[in-house]
C-alpha cells in the first residue's frame, strides 16, 4: 500500500510539473501598462495657492489623481486627455473641515432622539455615508471626524479611500477621551442599570494619568488617526460643571504625550479659558471651540504654535435647536453663554494673529451646510482670503498633510472645486459649490451630482 501511494504521489507531481512547464511555454506576454489618466481643467480664475493672488485664465493638468502641472493660459489638451471647461468659474482647492461628526443623524436632534428606540448602529452607518456624501458635494474633500463609532468611522474611511463609497478623505479620532462623568461619558443620563453596563464596557473614559494613557492607546488600537479629548464640559452634554474644566493638567499631558508618541496629533474640545490654557500648556495641537479666551490664552496659542478651530456655527445651531425644544432645556444657558462669548473671543484671537484652521462641528448643524461658517469668520475679523486659506492650506498644515492637500501644486491630490463669482470678494459664494473633484474623479459638475463611481 505504501509503495502504491508513493507511486501515485510521484505521478501527480510529475503531472503538475508537466502542466506548469507547458503553461510557462504558452503563457501570453504581460499586458502593457495602462496609459495615465489625464485631465485638463481650463479655469477662468484659479486660486492654486491660497494666500497668493489668483491667476487669470489658467490650466490645471491632472494625471492619475494628482496635480501634474499648472500653466498660465488655456493650454490645448494632449491627445486622449479629458477637458473640463470651467472658463466661467473661480477654481480653488477642495476645502477641509477640521471638525465634523459623520456618525448618525446630524443636525436634527429631535429626529435622532425620537428614533433612539428603533435605531441601531447599522442605521447610523447608513446616515454616516449620507453625511459624508453631503459634505463632499458641498466642496469639502477632506474632513476630520472628531467623534463617532470608532469601528464604523474607520470602515467608512477605508471604504472611501478604496473608492467603494463616495465621500471626502476622512481623518478619524474614534471616540472622544473623557473623564468619568465628563462631556464624553456615554453613561450620563441613563438609568442606573444601563449606565453600569455602559461604564463596564466604555474604553474612552479615564481617570488619572495612567488610565488616560490607556484610553488613548485603546482609540489608536481601534484605528484613530488623531486623538480628541474633552478638556471642558460641552454645550450638548447634560452633565454637572457646565462648560468648565473637567480634566486635570496631568491627565491632559498624559493624553497628549501618549498620542504624540504614536505620531498622532491631538484636538482638545474646550470652552472655558482654564481648560484651554491647561491644554495649550500641555502641548495640544488644536483647540476646538475656544469660546472663552482671555489675553493669557491668546498668548499661549502663539507661544505654543497651536491652532484655533473656531466652530462658530455650532452654538448658533445648538441655540436654535434648544429654543425649538429639540434639545434638553439645560442646553439653552450653555449655548447662550458660549455664543455670546465666542464672537468676542475669536475676534481677540484673530486680531492677535492666532493661527486659525477652519472647522464647523457639523453634526450639530446639518451636513452640506459647512460653508456657512465662512461668513461668521469674516464677521469676526478675517478677510475672505484668510478664511479661505484657513479651510485649505492652513487646515492642511494643522493636519500635518500640507505636502498632500490644501493647494493645487504638482504632486498634490487633485482635490478641486469651482464656484460662480469671486469668493475673495463675497465669501458666501462658497455656500454654492457647483464643481467638485476628489482625487482626480469628478463627482459634481454644473451643480449636478455625477453617477458614482465617477471617471
Amino acid at each position: 500500500m505504501r509503495a502504491m501511494l508513493l507511486n501515485m504521489v510521484g505521478f501527480v507531481a510529475a503531472g503538475i510539473v508537466a502542466v506548469t512547464s507547458a503553461s510557462a511555454q504558452t503563457a501570453p506576454a504581460p499586458a502593457p501598462a495602462a496609459s495615465p489618466v489625464t485631465t485638463y481643467i481650463h479655469a477662468g480664475k484659479l486660486l492654486d495657492r491660497p494666500g497668493q493672488p489668483p491667476r487669470d485664465k489658467a490650466t490645471v493638468i491632472i494625471r492619475d489623481g494628482k496635480v501634474a502641472e499648472v500653466r498660465d493660459g488655456f493650454a490645448a489638451p494632449e491627445a486622449g486627455a479629458t477637458l473640463i471647461d470651467l472658463k466661467d468659474r473661480f477654481v480653488l482647492p477642495g476645502m477641509i473641515d477640521m471638525h465634523v461628526h459623520l456618525w448618525g443623524i446630524a443636525g436634527e436632534p429631535l429626529k435622532a432622539r425620537l428614533g433612539e428606540l428603533t435605531r441601531d448602529r447599522f442605521d447610523d452607518m447608513v446616515e454616516a455615508q449620507k453625511n459624508a456624501r453631503a459634505d463632499l458635494l458641498a466642496g469639502f474633500t477632506t474632513v476630520r471626524d472628531l467623534g463617532g463609532d470608532p469601528r464604523g468611522i474607520r470602515a467608512l474611511r477605508d471604504a472611501i479611500a478604496a473608492g467603494d463609497i463616495e465621500g471626502p478623505t476622512i481623518i478619524n479620532a474614534g471616540q472622544m477621551v473623557s473623564v468619568t462623568g465628563g462631556h464624553g461619558d456615554g453613561g450620563n443620563g441613563l438609568a442606573e442599570e444601563f449606565a453600569d453596563a455602559v461604564h463596564a464596557h466604555q474604553i474612552n473614559t479615564c481617570d488619572g494619568p495612567d488610565d488616560c494613557r490607556r484610553a488613548v492607546r485603546a482609540q489608536i488600537g481601534l484605528g484613530a488617526q488623531v486623538i480628541k479629548f474633552a478638556a471642558t464640559g460641552g454645550v450638548l452634554s447634560n452633565v454637572a460643571g457646565g462648560l468648565g474644566r473637567q480634566m486635570t493638567p496631568e491627565e491632559m499631558k498624559a493624553i497628549i504625550d501618549t498620542a504624540h508618541s504614536f505620531g498622532r496629533k491631538v484636538a482638545a474640545h474646550s470652552h472655558a479659558a482654564e481648560g484651554t490654557k491647561a491644554a495649550l500648556a500641555a502641548g495640544v495641537d488644536t483647540i476646538d471651540h475656544g469660546s472663552f479666551l482671555d489675553d493669557e490664552a491668546v498668548a499661549l496659542f502663539k507661544t505654543k504654535n497651536a491652532w484655533l478651530v473656531p466652530t462658530m456655527i455650532a452654538p448658533v445651531a445648538a441655540l436654535a435647536q434648544a429654543r425649538a425644544g429639540q434639545l434638553p432645556p439645560a442646553t439653552i444657558p450653555k449655548a447662550e453663554a458660549a455664543g455670546a462669548a465666542m464672537l468676542a473671543s475669536h475676534k481677540r484671537a484673530i486680531a492677535a494673529g492666532v493661527k486659525i484652521a477652519f472647522g464647523t462641528d457639523t453634526g450639530v448643524s446639518k451636513h452640506g451646510e459647512n460653508a456657512r461658517e465662512f461668513a461668521l469668520m469674516v464677521g469676526a475679523g478675517m478677510t475672505p482670503a484668510a478664511a479661505i486659506r484657513a479651510a485649505t492650506i492652513d487646515a492642511a498644515e494643522a493636519l500635518g498633510r500640507k505636502d498632500q492637500i490644501g493647494s493645487l501644486e504638482p504632486g498634490k491630490a487633485a482635490d478641486i472645486i469651482a464656484v460662480a463669482g469671486d469668493p475673495l470678494a463675497d465669501v458666501t459664494r462658497l455656500e454654492s459649490v457647483d464643481f467638485v473633484m476628489r482625487g482626480g474623479a469628478t463627482v459634481k459638475q454644473g451643480g449636478v451630482h455625477k453617477a458614482f463611481p465617477a471617471n
